[in-house]
This record gives C-alpha cells, sequence and structure tokens, in this order.
C-alpha cells in the first residue's frame, strides 16, 4: 500500500479521548521492546511517526494515528518486564482491555512477537482473550534481521506450532524492511481498504 498520508492523532487512556471512530481501526499489541513503533514507522515509511525507544515501556498511553485517512493505526502499550513502576503497569491492563473490549472500529489486531522468543505466558492470554471476543488478529515475527534464514524457517514453524496457527506468521524486518508488503498484504486481507 502506497501511503500519502500518516499523522499523529492523540494520545488517550480513556474512551472519551479517543478520536472519533471514523475509519476502521488496527491495533498494534506485544510484550514491551517487541517492535511494535518501529513496525508502524516502517510500513509507513515514516520514521518518527510512533516514537521509538530501546527502553522497554515507553508507550505508556494508546496512540493514535491516521493513515491515508481512511484508516487508523492504535499503538497500544507493551506488556511484560518493562521498567516502569508497578502502580503504572497496573493502569496498563484495565485500558488495553476497555479499549480491546469496546472499541467498535476495532477491525483488526496486529500481534507482534520476537522471532528469537517463544510466546509467552502473556502472548497467550492477550490471543485467548482476542478468540474469546471474536476480535480478527493475526501475528507478526520481528527482529528477523537478527538471525539466519534458516533459522527463520525454523523459528516461523515452531511458534505457528506453540500457538496452533493454520497460517504462518508474517515475517518482518524494522532495520531492513524485509517483510513490509506481506504486513500491509495481511492488513488488507484483515480490513477493507482501497489498494491505493
Amino acid at each position: 500500500m502506497k501511503v500519502v498520508s500518516a499523522e499523529f492523532l492523540t494520545s488517550a487512556a480513556e474512551p472519551s479521548r479517543y478520536p472519533d471512530d471514523v475509519f476502521p481501526e488496527v491495533a498494534f499489541a506485544g510484550r514491551s521492546n517487541v517492535g511494535k513503533s518501529s513496525l508502524i514507522n516502517t510500513i509507513t515509511g515514516r520514521k518518527a511517526l510512533a516514537r521509538t525507544s530501546g527502553t522497554p515501556g515507553c508507550t505508556r498511553l494508546i496512540n493514535f494515528f491516521r493513515v491515508n485517512r481512511q484508516i487508523t493505526f492504535v499503538d497500544l502499550p507493551g506488556y511484560g518486564f518493562a521498567k516502569v513502576p508497578l502502580s503504572v503497569r497496573r493502569q496498563w491492563g484495565p485500558m488495553v482491555e476497555t479499549y480491546l473490549r469496546e472499541r467498535k472500529s476495532l477491525r483488526l489486531v496486529v500481534v507482534i512477537l520476537d522471532i528469537r522468543r517463544d510466546p509467552s505466558g502473556e502472548d497467550i492470554v492477550l490471543t485467548d482473550w482476542l478468540h474469546h471476543y471474536n476480535v480478527n488478529f493475526i501475528f507478526v515475527l520481528t527482529k528477523i534481521d537478527k538471525i539466519s534464514r534458516n533459522q527463520q524457517r525454523m523459528r516461523q514453524r515452531h511458534i505457528k506450532e506453540l500457538l496452533g496457527l493454520t497460517v504462518d506468521p508474517v515475517l518482518f524486518s524494522a532495520r531492513t524492511g524485509e517483510g513490509k508488503n506481506d504486513v500491509w498484504k495481511a492488513i488488507r486481507n484483515g480490513v477493507v481498504l482501497n489498494p491505493t
């Protein structure tokens, strides 16, 4: 998909602060520091649309971005062992759960995993919850440039088996851009979009 416009809309912690839900939304979810913001920046062709950091827990609110004036990307706070106060981490679960459960314009969740790591208990809980509430989702395995092609295939197959998937997770590298078109194809399959 050719991205001609991409803009930050707002950050929010509660539904009253969300932007109007007039466009379909794609949410990006995963552990802290798994590469959610980098993936958003790469597939939109913008270097700093979503804020990135080497420090886990950088994203603490739900961030909304409008792409091509026809779809909204939503960068969700990461879960896991982020080096932030426990009181802050405890706010994230209810904040994200409320968004995923109640947002009517949500069409797809992109669940992001580091290809070098097996899915965590939190990853499994998230996908079980998405199944339970019939939320459409796909898996993207990031940081594939960190391992060899042979290891990529082995890890992709292993993670697919662990999660009981019927389709291969998408392979992606923010550093090289490999898999960018595959991510867009998976998003288009999950959301009705004009192929501009």
